[in-house]
């Protein structure tokens, strides 16, 4: 993981925060807190010896206030209750999915060379062109690394029978589609880079939002939210 695929992320967030109304806000909020993660990121790559999370604890501070200033009202609120309680880094590592620590988690995670997360539930699927068709992986919900996986088994419980792994696609968003197992009834959306080039998984992944609500109204659970908690 490089800094430069930071401002990849951030550009991609500002494009369609102009082309996916819908999205826009979620798109905007992402966007401001890429560019805080990448400056953790590019200190965190002058340090010498073994990282620690402990590097992390002068950045909460700069973060929480942040949070206050462009958060949605609930994220804002909790980010000056844990900045009035003196709240340690500690406590708020303590659950990694939550937003506050897993946003100053996964630059500290893409800094090392082994995320102890890559295993763990995915975030997004990602198809790159291979052969006639295209080969799947997951990307890690935590350091954004991603894992070779076959195309058609559920990442949730292994379902392998096709007829139980329906695609869902929707007009204007066909590079994005949603995989869903009907035997747990579980999700993921997965990016087709094949159909376009330009999109960056994590984003493009929080910018259709309407495929999340329209999987949720029809049963189905994602596997793993995204930063911004859609």
């Amino acid at each position: 993981m490089i800094a430069s695929s930071w401002d990849k992320r951030i550009h991609r967030a500002e494009q369609l925060s102009e082309q996916q109304p819908a999205s826009a806000e979620f798109l905007r909020f992402y966007a401001r807190v890429a560019r805080f993660q990448k400056s953790i990121y590019e200190r965190l790559k002058l340090e010498t010896g073994d990282l620690q999370p402990a590097y992390l604890a002068r950045e909460l501070t700069p973060f929480l206030r942040l949070i206050q200033e462009i958060g949605p009202p609930a994220v804002a609120e909790k980010a000056s209750t844990l900045e009035h309680d003196n709240t340690s880094l500690d406590d708020v590592l303590e659950d990694p999915a939550e937003f506050f620590a897993r946003a100053l988690l996964q630059p500290y995670m893409e800094c090392l060379a082994r995320c102890p997360y890559r295993g763990d539930k995915p975030l997004a699927g990602v198809l790159r062109g291979e052969g006639d068709g295209a080969k799947r992986s997951l990307m890690c919900w935590m350091c954004s690394r991603e894992r070779e996986f076959r195309r058609l088994v559920c990442p949730a419980c292994g379902e392998e029978r096709n007829d139980r792994l329906p695609v869902y696609t929707a007009a204007g968003l066909e590079h994005v589609r949603v995989d869903a197992c009907d035997t747990c009834q579980a999700y993921i959306k997965s990016i087709d880079l094949t159909k376009n080039g330009l999109a960056v998984p994590c984003v493009d992944e929080i910018a259709t939002v309407s495929l999340d609500l329209w999987a949720e109204e029809h049963g189905y659970k994602k596997i793993t939210r995204n930063l911004v908690g859609m």
